[in-house]
């Protein structure tokens, strides 16, 4: 049983004994992303997740510390998201201590070298390259874009290359200052440990962070009149396409028959949308559903690559599996299927002590109430063939619809898309 406790500075732990496990993970994580940016920094909360790595006062350089961190046998790395930025490390469970000591100090006390920095703005550069050289990972920053505009949910989480070339020392200290504080931080350790041992060490670690508080980010705008479509014409050999609903937040009561709904629609081999589009009309190698839930909003999404010339045959094909869910109920055989498919692969997905770390640590990041996988699973068994026809109905229509794709059209396609965008 996890056990969750908050100091008397605002830190958080969150500890979940796995005594089975062979290793032991360490997620420190900050309640900070780029929801926390302003335009002229867009970008800074993952460029500064680099530069965290790149040397603190006990261990000078980058070297120093992936050494010791490889010298454990440790898995390690780091993240960013819209409302969050984590710091990891995955031992054998005898090697907690080292890998506390490692993380927290990355945490910290990182000295962010000047020299570094310069370095560090040409693979930052890199990594938005790669991205863009890639379109099927690139259509979800268009979808985002489209979603939700000039505000900090539709930015890239990357940022863009005029703020990376921009971005000064003293910016990352500042940002640093103001969200890396003890109410923003959340310390999660899983897997094999000694309780007590888990707290003493940990509150000795953070004894020093700062007790400042952080400031809010601001309230997304999530508001839609009509169905909307963005076009990035590039030359393709086939079109990545998404078709984008606004949803429910992290904390909606909607969120368990939702994720059934996705299921149905695009989880597995045996899904309506994988079944329509790649066995029937033998049209593209990928198609998929999905969700993803912020603090105050949300989306669901159907996504796919498939040849230019048949977009528009693609595109009708997913928005009649759209309607369909939408009116008539799912069968209790299909539904009894999903449901199995969704606790099977959550379970499947949570083995490992740095996946039940991140998964706790996010969970707490997003505001959730948090829950046991087991509680989880009960969730989505309770899901009924009415909950979900009753959130198709709120979900699909045609003025929460967005439609993002990167093909070899111009934007004079956009209305001749948006004509078929009608569910």
């Amino acid at each position: 049983m996890k056990k969750i406790k908050t100091l008397a500075n605002g830190l958080k732990i969150i500890m979940v004994p796995m005594p089975k496990s062979l290793t032991t993970t360490v997620l420190v994580l900050t309640k900070t992303g780029s929801k926390h940016e302003t335009k002229n920094i867009n970008g800074i909360s993952h460029f500064l997740e680099h530069l965290m790595f790149k040397g603190t006062e006990k261990r000078p350089n980058s070297r120093a510390i992936s050494e010791e961190l490889d010298g454990l046998g440790a898995q390690y790395n780091a993240f960013t998201g819209q409302e969050y930025t984590g710091y990891y490390a995955q031992t054998e469970a005898r090697h907690f201590k080292n890998a506390l000591d490692v993380v927290s100090d990355i945490y910290l006390n990182a000295t962010l070298p000047a020299e570094e920095i310069e370095k560090e703005r040409g693979v930052v550069i890199g990594e938005i390259e790669m991205y863009e050289d890639d379109p099927k990972r690139e259509v979800w920053d268009l979808l985002t874009d489209l979603l939700y505009g000039n505000q900090p949910a539709g930015w890239p989480i990357i940022g863009n290359r005029g703020n990376i070339k921009k971005i000064k020392r003293k910016d990352f200290i500042d940002y640093r200052k103001k969200n890396y504080v003890a109410s923003s931080t959340v310390v999660v350790v899983a897997g094999k440990y000694k309780q007590s041992e888990v707290m003493n060490k940990i509150k000795d670690k953070f004894k020093n962070i700062s007790k400042s508080k952080q400031p809010k980010k601001k309230k997304t705008k999530d508001t839609q009149r009509k169905n909307n479509i963005l076009i990035k014409t590039k030359k393709t050999s086939q079109t990545h396409l998404i078709l984008g609903f606004r949803a429910y937040d992290a904390n909606h009561k909607d969120n368990a028959a939702l994720s059934v709904l996705v299921g149905v629609l695009g989880a597995g081999m045996s899904s309506r949308l994988f079944h329509r589009i790649r066995d029937q009309l033998g049209a593209g190698y990928y198609i998929k559903s999905d969700m993803d839930v912020f603090t105050d909003h949300g989306y669901m999404a159907i996504y796919t690559g498939v040849d230019n010339k048949r977009v528009s045959e693609i595109l009708h094909a997913i928005l009649d599996e759209v309607r369909l869910i939408k009116n008539v109920p799912v069968s209790e055989k299909e539904l009894k299927k999903v449901k199995n498919y969704f606790t099977g692969n959550l379970y499947a997905g949570l083995e490992t002590s740095s996946a039940r770390a991140q998964f706790y640590g996010l969970e707490e990041a997003l505001g959730k109430k948090l829950k046991t996988p087991q509680e989880y699973a009960k969730e989505i068994q309770k899901v009924t063939a009415s909950d979900i026809k009753r959130v198709a109905g709120n979900i699909f229509k045609t003025n929460k619809s967005n439609l993002a794709l990167i093909g070899p059209f111009n934007k004079n396609k956009e209305k001749s898309f948006a004509k078929s965008l009608v569910i």
